[in-house]
């Protein structure tokens, strides 16, 4: 079984060769970028924290593991979208592109935490 390649970028940063399948993971577009630009292949907008958490989170990074808790409760929920999001990263390298100025303290950063944690929970 390949081992799932998944990495995080800034979807204002501009695409590269081995981004690989770029997936969208904010629930609202990017403001002020167009689609060509974004070079986005995939928008998984149900994978997004709910508009609830995302408002209570605010990008406050005192909030940062407490989001990251309440978050992955809700991506447990979404296993049809998770599944599908690991399938896709076995075939070849995913990108998860967001929107926020944060590069840290951000949804995307926490998909890939949450991925990469159940990944290794299933090959252990």
């Amino acid at each position: 079984m390949a081992k799932p390649s998944v990495q995080v970028k800034r979807v204002y940063e501009p695409p590269s060769g081995d981004d690989g399948v770029r997936v969208l993971v904010d629930r609202l577009w990017p403001r002020g970028l167009s689609k060509t630009r974004a070079a986005v292949d995939l928008w998984l907008k149900d994978l997004a924290p709910s508009v609830r958490l995302r408002r209570w989170f605010n990008h406050d990074p005192s909030r940062w593991t407490e989001f990251k808790h309440r978050y992955a409760e809700e991506l447990d929920a979404k296993k049809a979208g998770v599944s599908a999001l690991v399938g896709a990263a076995r075939c070849g390298r995913v990108t998860l592109v967001f929107g926020a100025r944060d590069p840290n303290h951000n949804n995307a950063v926490a998909l890939h935490a949450y991925l990469t944690r159940r990944t290794i929970e299933r090959v252990s």
